[in-house]
């Protein structure tokens, strides 16, 4: 609008300057200033009613932009309530939906703990049970260690005497015999039938011979067992203040000395020239492991001189193997018992043969002469007793005819009775 002003101003000063010029030009141009003049009211004019229409438009422009504000703050206002709406569903679905997950969790959750917490529950009272169990086994451990301490120190006491004992002759001796009883008993042996326990005899000289036990053996032979082992040396090994190998040394030569001792005792007249050989018990595995320790050729040594060293395993085995020994025996015993009763058998049985086939033969003769006495029979009195049946109407008929059976002849044997028998005892 200013620029509208500011042209009609100009317009103005031009007309002006027109005029003054016009007035110098006449009245054409007075006549044209008078119909600018009536150009520029009618511009005026328009100008106004541009500007009245402006106002207008103005106007209406004010009242759009109110009316599209009050639509604005309308529409806002539902989006807004509409947006809080959905928001506060879409809060109320995810609430829902977190409870639900909540109380799934605490679910898995409680049957996760549930086991934890009574395997918790049995972990406290186990760990209670345990406790109370190890109080009680802590107690009765303790009495079991004073119990074991009173025992060790009385068996302390009893293996003192128990060594002392063993230092006699007697005691020794008897101690050797109950450990030798015992393993005959493992053995299996029979007493008085497999072996005899002190038996007592003398030699030429006079002297007396009482060997611990004579095991028999299959075939007469028989074995002399001594049980009198000296060890006087292995009782001292205990003693803190000993060589052991003085002490081992000392060992192996009254093992050394005992079976020469053996060895010049003359068990073969006691056992009748029948002696195989003479075991010197050990009533311990250690009292030869000893020994051996420091003269490893010591067995090799005894046995030279007709002497086995046995301890209990060696005389178990020995002694097992005598006894199946006798075994086989009495199955070869047994064997030639079968073979010769198989040999009487056999020759009883041909005997009973003759005997059969000569009773074949009268048999098969009485038969004979049976068939011919029924042919005489039916030729010469039969029909004369059919016709005085026909005369004196009788029905009844003679049945008696003749054997046809043959005798069955008893096939001798081929192979001899000897023969026969000792087949038998091959097989």
């Amino acid at each position: 609008m200013v620029e509208t002003v500011i042209a009609l101003v100009s317009l103005l000063l031009g007309a002006a300057l027109g005029a003054a010029l016009m007035v110098a030009r006449g009245a054409g141009i007075r006549a044209e200033l008078a119909d600018a003049r009536a150009r520029l009211s009618a511009a005026g004019e328009r100008e106004a009613q541009a500007a009245a229409e402006l106002a207008r438009q103005q106007e209406r422009i004010a009242a759009e932009q109110e009316l599209l504000r009050d639509q604005f703050r309308a529409f806002t206002a539902d989006a807004a309530r509409t947006l809080a709406e959905t928001q506060e569903r879409r809060l109320a679905a995810e609430r829902t939906t977190q409870h639900a997950e909540a109380q799934r969790r605490e679910e898995t959750m409680r049957r996760l703990v549930d086991p934890m917490a009574r395997a918790l529950d049995e972990v406290r009272r186990s760990t209670t049970d345990a406790d109370k169990a190890r109080t009680e086994s802590e107690a009765r451990l303790t009495a079991q260690v004073r119990a074991l301490m009173d025992a060790s120190e009385k068996v302390g006491r009893e293996t003192a005497g128990l060594k002392a004992a063993l230092r006699r002759p007697e005691v020794r001796g008897r101690w050797g015999e109950l450990h030798l009883r015992r393993v005959v008993e493992v053995a299996g042996l029979v007493h008085h039938v497999d072996f005899v326990e002190q038996a007592t005899d003398t030699d030429e000289e006079g002297r007396r011979l009482r060997p611990d036990m004579l095991v028999h053996l299959a075939g007469g032979r028989t074995v002399v067992v001594d049980a009198k082992t000296p060890f006087d040396a292995i009782l001292d090994l205990e003693d803190q203040d000993v060589d052991r190998d003085e002490t081992l040394d000392r060992h192996v030569d009254a093992v050394r000395k005992r079976v020469l001792e053996l060895k010049g005792k003359a068990y073969t007249s006691q056992v009748d020239s029948r002696l195989e050989f003479v075991v010197l018990f050990m009533p311990a595995e250690s009292f030869l492991q000893l020994a051996l320790e420091r003269d490893p050729r010591l067995q090799e040594w005894a046995w030279d001189h007709g002497v086995v060293i046995a301890t209990p395993t060696i005389l178990v085995a020995l002694l097992r193997t005598i006894a199946h020994a006798w075994r086989e025996t009495a199955l070869a015993e047994n064997a030639q018992q079968v073979l010769s009763t198989g040999r009487e058998l056999y020759e009883r049985l041909t005997t009973m043969g003759g005997h059969l086939a000569r009773l074949g033969k009268q048999i098969d003769s009485a038969s004979k002469a049976y068939n011919d006495t029924i042919g005489a029979f039916e030729r010469r009195v039969l029909p004369s007793a059919r016709r005085m049946g026909t005369l004196q109407q009788l029905d009844s008929e003679f049945a008696a005819g003749p054997i046809d059976t043959e005798i069955r002849e008893i096939t001798a044997a081929d192979v001899p009775v000897e023969a026969e028998a000792e087949a038998l005892g091959r097989g």
